[in-house]
């Protein structure tokens, strides 16, 4: 092998980049999805929520800026914020960090140290606060390129202001901007519960839902399908990994995580 081949050979292969004592990506999705800034028990859950696939699905391209609503613990903050760190924007709109709540305000903040242990990672991530009733506007109108969110509509449902949250990110993105929106899919032939009680939303509930705030349903992937989920556990979707909160957990992890319904639309 000439030098000339080899060093062409070596730089393609080169896609991580030692930060803080670990590896991490450098820039792909499957990289990053893979990366070392990421828990083992976070990487491990990839075979359920095939993030590369659902991000591309979504349309997910550098110089985007893209928010995602509720990222929680940031599951997925650890795959959008350094795809885009370089060449776009992340926004967090999270939970109010002066929230009376203790399980909020503490969430708050372990989300801020995740971001704080890897600030080459996730230096640029702008954090916002999203809030019903009062701290609904957290991007100028029209600012956005995507928005994502990942099984919250449920949440949203259960507090009465599903149609104010898809209503408010209708708003914050541009016209022809993408919402991808994730969901534990529930059975169709049992009725909607308006609250979501069990964490199952029915996916023509789901659409005629979020077209109601003006969006046009694009297409739906099978990308986080699960055949296995029966869904009709004593303890909702939560009998499923990762909570396991049923007694018998081994039958609920031969399962795996909840059948999931995948829905792109446009503004």
């Amino acid at each position: 092998m000439t030098y000339c081949r080899w060093l062409t050979s070596v730089l393609s292969c080169i896609v991580l980049l030692v930060i803080s004592g670990g590896v991490i990506a450098a820039d792909g999705l499957a990289e990053i999805a893979n990366g070392e800034h990421r828990s083992a028990e976070n990487r491990a859950r990839n075979e359920w929520r095939h993030p590369v696939e659902t991000l591309e699905f979504f349309g997910l391209e550098k110089g985007q800026t893209v928010a995602e609503i509720w990222p929680a613990g940031g599951w997925y903050t650890e795959i959008i914020a350094p795809y885009l760190n370089d060449d776009g924007k992340y926004i967090a709109a999270h939970w109010d960090p002066e929230s009376d709540i203790k399980f909020i305000k503490m969430g708050v903040k372990k989300y801020l140290d995740k971001l704080a242990a890897y600030p080459n990672l996730y230096g640029n991530v702008q954090m916002a606060v999203l809030m019903h009733p009062d701290k609904m506007d957290f991007v100028p109108e029209g600012s956005v390129d995507m928005v994502v969110t990942f099984r919250n509509i449920h949440n949203w449902m259960g507090r009465s202001y599903a149609e104010d949250m898809f209503a408010t990110i209708y708003r914050a993105l541009k016209p022809g901007g993408t919402l991808g929106v994730i969901e534990h899919r529930g059975n169709p032939a049992v009725p909607q519960d308006p609250k979501a009680a069990s964490g199952y939303v029915n996916e023509d509930y789901a659409i005629a839902l979020v077209e109601k705030a003006g969006f046009k349903f694009v297409a739906k992937a099978e990308i986080n399908a699960n055949p296995k989920d029966t869904k009709d556990y004593k303890s909702g979707v939560w009998s499923l990994p990762p909570t396991l909160r049923a007694d018998d957990g081994e039958q609920y992890i031969e399962i795996g995580e909840s059948d999931r319904f995948t829905l792109k639309f446009v503004k």
